[in-house]
């Protein structure tokens, strides 16, 4: 394997099997052939939820033997009552066409969705009838993130990590041992702000890919969600990540940037 490719991929056991690192999201409005030339380049998580309507038309119409390589990743906009969990999964089966998700997670822990024990034991029960493979969340609360990444019971946490928010390290990072869970980070750019020059920075800008390379040479990250807009950006992105973790200076650099941009 080249640097490159070690760099990209990574056997996660709370998933169970090896994947690319960094996952597909349409939240900057990537299109159908952007999405089939992610697919195309060898990234299989993907982060789903209704309103990604070009992400849904690519997913229906996949073979089931191609979407079987796929690590679908959704849940419930609203998760305080069981009902509504096994709503969505039910019509997200219905919708693309499947017969489970790889990844059932809460979505914004905390804020939208509330860890009861009735809606922890619904997720149970909808992994045991097979219909979800992995339970997880995505959370704001980096304390409650960490005491549950030590004590259980979810295996994957979707958590906001770049430059400029970098608290995870400290909040959550150091408490994954135990229990070894997946991490996903998201808001690699800090909602592109990290793309932009902020006040007191002569030197140059970061590329979205830099952004991407400070996620994952994190030891503790498995897998960042990638916002593409188009396939230039997707590819420029792609083939800058081959370059590996970033050096001991460029870390340094960014960091310095991304305290800067934080303010």
């Amino acid at each position: 394997m080249t640097h490159g490719t070690e760099f990209l991929q990574r056997h996660v056991p709370a998933l169970g099997r090896t994947v690319h690192r960094v996952g597909v999201s349409a939240s900057f409005g990537l299109d159908e052939a952007g999405i089939e030339a992610a697919f195309e380049q060898g990234l299989e998580y993907v982060f789903w939820n209704p309103t990604a309507r070009a992400l849904t038309r690519v997913l229906r119409r996949m073979p089931t033997s191609k979407r079987d390589k796929l690590v679908l990743a959704t849940g419930p906009t609203f998760g305080f009552w069981p009902g509504a969990v096994r709503r969505r999964v039910e019509r997200v089966l219905r919708l693309l066409g499947t017969d489970h998700i790889d990844v059932l997670q809460l979505y914004w822990l905390g804020r939208m969705s509330a860890l009861r024990e009735s809606v922890l034991d619904e997720m149970r029960k909808l992994k045991e009838e097979g219909k979800v493979r992995v339970l997880g969340a995505s959370i704001h609360d980096r304390a409650r993130a960490g005491q549950l990444a030590s004590e259980g019971p979810l295996d994957l946490f979707m958590v906001r990590y770049n430059a400029a928010h970098p608290g995870a390290e400290v909040d959550i990072f150091p408490h994954l041992k135990a229990r070894n869970p997946a991490v996903v980070a998201y808001t690699a750019t800090a909602w592109r702000k990290l793309l932009k020059r902020p006040s007191g920075w002569d030197g140059p800008l970061p590329s979205a890919a830099d952004c991407y390379r400070f996620c994952l040479s994190s030891p503790h990250v498995d897998i960042v969600l990638m916002g593409a807009a188009n396939r230039h950006e997707l590819d420029e992105n792609l083939r800058a990540l081959r370059a590996g973790p970033l050096s001991d200076e460029e870390l340094a650099r960014l960091r310095s940037f991304g305290r800067l941009a934080h303010g």
